[in-house]
């Protein structure tokens, strides 16, 4: 059979051993692109290449090996595995592949590999919801620098968010119903954190604390990630029937103060400190489970949670290869064309 469609999914990505220099490897690469800091190349050089990555790579790296599987290694790089694996034996006459946008396997070598097929159309797929310029842009940039080498191109289509996608919010609830959702005194959505400056940057005139991104999408904040990660939370917590007074929105992993808030860390202390005995976390931003929902809110949150006078902090897996996300994927990849 002639595969005449490519379809490629893109994650992140993860050291390739949890090692002080594979960890380092991969800081430096992740933290060097501009569309992750945004600061001149000169001054993103030397916090990078002297402050940031020979300090950080030792806490991490032993962050890592703790996160570290013994036979499978990286949780993410595993999920994203079986996942592409899920999608091939549906789509029969698709070529199917995965890459991370950092490290490996990286985009370059993937896609060319996908292009020696010649297909006539290459799908993209980020495995992020809701866009950013770090995240999703990023990978844009990439496809576009590898695809302008090329003297031929394919008719190439790229999914740029799917934050709002029915299958998509559907392979959420699919995973909450491991939980009763009226065991638990508050319910947490954590996203990952961004620097207020890329946030603002997708506005013209105005800034996010102009929009009412809380509130709802509108024309100038649908590339918002505060406007589109509050749209999903409202989606799932609708169809659960959670009320607005049961949950909190809030943002995980940031690196100064002059981050999206609430704070995740301190929402869930403020929550065991004022007497909320069971919490229940959602991570709607990671569709494959990695050192953010395992690490961060497994371990770190849960132990701060207790500190403060919580008794059980859970969190919801997520979606990683179940088949409620392979349909979704599936269905977000042929919604907006008869493919």
């Amino acid at each position: 059979m002639i595969k005449t469609k490519a379809l490629l999914l893109v994650n992140l990505g993860t050291p390739n051993t949890p090692s002080y220099w594979s960890v380092y490897k991969f800081l430096n690469q992740f933290l060097m692109d501009k569309r992750v800091l945004d600061y001149p190349f000169i001054l993103r050089f030397i916090l990078v290449n002297f402050i940031i990555c020979p300090l950080r790579s030792f806490s991490s790296s032993k962050i890592y090996k703790k996160l570290w599987h013994p036979e499978t290694g990286s949780p993410l790089l595993h999920n994203t595995k079986l996942l592409t694996a899920k999608i091939k034996e549906l789509l029969p006459d698709y070529d199917v592949d995965y890459a991370m946008r950092y490290q490996n396997p990286s985009i370059e070598k993937t896609l060319n590999k996908l292009l020696e097929n010649n297909p006539d159309e290459l799908i993209i797929m980020p495995l992020f919801p809701h866009y950013a310029a770090s995240t999703t842009g990023s990978v844009y940039a990439e496809i576009s620098r590898i695809l302008d080498k090329r003297w031929s191109v394919p008719e190439v289509r790229f999914v740029n968010q799917f934050y709002d996608n029915k299958y998509f919010i559907d392979a959420w609830l699919d995973q909450a119903k491991k939980f009763d959702m009226n065991n638990y005194d508050k319910i947490v959505f954590s996203y990952h954190g961004l620097p207020m400056s890329h946030v603002n940057k997708i506005y013209n005139d105005t800034l996010c604390s102009d929009n009412d991104c809380e509130l709802g999408i509108t024309k100038e904040n649908k590339f918002c990630y505060k406007a589109t990660t509050y749209e999903t939370t409202k989606l799932i917590t609708k169809k659960l029937n959670i009320n607005p007074d049961n949950y909190i929105v809030s943002y995980q992993s940031r690196l100064t103060k002059n981050w999206l808030e609430p704070f995740s860390d301190e929402v869930i202390t403020e929550l065991g400190k004022s007497g909320n005995e069971n919490v229940l976390v959602f991570s709607p931003a990671f569709t494959a489970d990695c050192l953010e929902t395992i690490i961060e809110i497994g371990d770190e949150y849960k132990e701060l949670f207790e500190e403060a006078g919580g008794k059980k902090l859970d969190f919801v897996p997520s979606l990683n290869y179940s088949d409620k996300w392979v349909d979704a994927i599936i269905n977000i990849i042929k919604e907006d064309k008869n493919v």
